[in-house]
């Protein structure tokens, strides 16, 4: 039983910050887990600040955010379980990769190095950033209807405009247009991970059929980009967006990863 691990570490993604986990933290934390939410670097402040200033969000690049986590990971007396939405998915893909975690769940996640999959779905989705190559320099939001379709396309508008105003920051253009780009340049880039390893920790993909942004198709093709004998598993939820993790019944995924990660933790 020492064994098992005590601390659940919850990565977020783009357009969102820590608050976005808001639910599943007390969720997990009443069953008794430590409860970790990092943010980015300079990501301390709340939603408001990060909105009215936007050059904390441009500061911000993939080393640096994997460097912060690993460090707080690093302190922690038993490896974690490790839960990352969107992008936070591609980064806790990393951590694993790194020899952290106990286990990791990648939801909704954003692809790898050298997954190529890419969906009508996704372009729209990334299209307020991706229609002009001066957005590497920007932070970039996205505006309600954006939202709507990118994040929240099955929720009411009511839901919609509600999650956009608590949740919604605008994302780091730089660090989008570099994972485009990572299948087309030489080397290594950010979001290498190396699909051989055999030692990573047991990793587990969630989609939802109804994500836009990153659709099932992207993690299905991530995961099959693992060649590995570390156990790599993938399902599907029926009628969900990318905003999983707040849309109607979320606690239900959250109690099944939880008890998937708990299974297979090494």
């Amino acid at each position: 039983m020492t064994s098992t691990p005590d601390t659940i570490v919850l990565v977020h993604g783009f357009w969102v910050t820590p608050r976005s986990w808001e639910h599943w933290i007390t969720h997990y934390e009443n069953k008794g887990f430590r409860v970790l939410a990092p943010g980015y670097p300079g990501f301390e402040v709340e939603v408001e600040e990060l909105n009215a200033n936007p050059d904390i969000i441009t500061a911000v690049t993939v080393p640096g955010i994997i460097d912060k986590i690993e460090a707080q990971i690093k302190e922690l007396s038993k490896p974690p379980i490790i839960i990352g939405h969107s992008a936070g998915g591609a980064f806790t893909q990393i951590l694993l990769d790194h020899g952290y975690g106990a286990a990791g769940v990648a939801m909704n996640s954003a692809p790898t190095e050298g997954v190529k999959v890419v969906p009508l779905s996704q372009v729209k989705s990334t299209f307020p950033v991706l229609k002009s190559p001066a957005n590497r320099h920007k932070a970039v939001g996205l505006s309600l209807d954006e939202w709507k379709y990118a994040f929240t396309n099955t929720f009411t508008d009511e839901e919609s405009k509600a999650l956009y105003e608590r949740y919604h920051i605008p994302a780091n253009g730089g660090i989008l247009w570099g994972s485009v780009l990572a299948n087309f340049q030489p080397g290594h880039q950010d979001t290498w991970v190396n699909y051989h390893n055999d030692d990573r920790a047991p990793l587990l993909f969630v989609s939802g059929s109804e994500d836009h942004i990153m659709p099932p198709s992207i993690q299905r093709s991530n995961a099959k980009h693992y060649k590995s004998k570390a156990t790599t598993e993938h399902i599907e939820y029926e009628g969900y967006a990318h905003l999983l993790p707040a849309q109607e019944g979320w606690e239900q995924i959250a109690d099944t990863v939880l008890e998937w990660a708990l299974r297979h933790a090494r």
